[in-house]
């Protein structure tokens, strides 16, 4: 079973900028057989897809208020994960969660991904 830990959340005013990471640990695969994923979780509201990218790099930006100020990544070196987040709005405040499922991507939806981390909160204020 794979565990996974995000960290870069904070509190930032608008238009400013964070980069969080994922870093993943498993005994049993590398990292490179994971497609993994980015998902956010604000106050009342359900947990909602924002980025993602499969076992080739395949990219796939959720959220279409995200694209152009967000950027997904991966270092299979580093087994870690990373969101780019530029020009942050306080609507972009939420937890932040690191999904990850073995094999083919798992694209936009909650459900596809078996192994999830503890998320880390993103606070923007205007």
């Amino acid at each position: 079973q794979v565990q996974l830990v995000e960290s870069g959340g904070g509190s930032v005013q608008a238009g400013g900028s964070l980069t969080l990471s994922c870093v993943a640990s498993d005994s049993r695969y590398t990292y490179d057989v994971y497609s993994m994923g980015w998902f956010r979780q604000a106050p009342g509201k359900e947990r909602e897809g924002v980025a993602n990218i499969d076992l080739s790099g395949g990219i796939t930006y959720c959220v279409d208020s995200v694209k152009g100020r967000f950027t997904i990544s991966r270092d299979n070196a580093k087994n870690t994960l990373y969101l780019q987040m530029s020009s942050l709005k306080p609507e972009d405040t939420a937890m932040y969660y690191c999904a990850a499922r073995l094999g083919a991507a798992g694209y936009c939806i909650r459900n596809a991904y078996n192994y999830w981390g503890q998320g880390t909160q993103v606070t923007v204020s205007s």
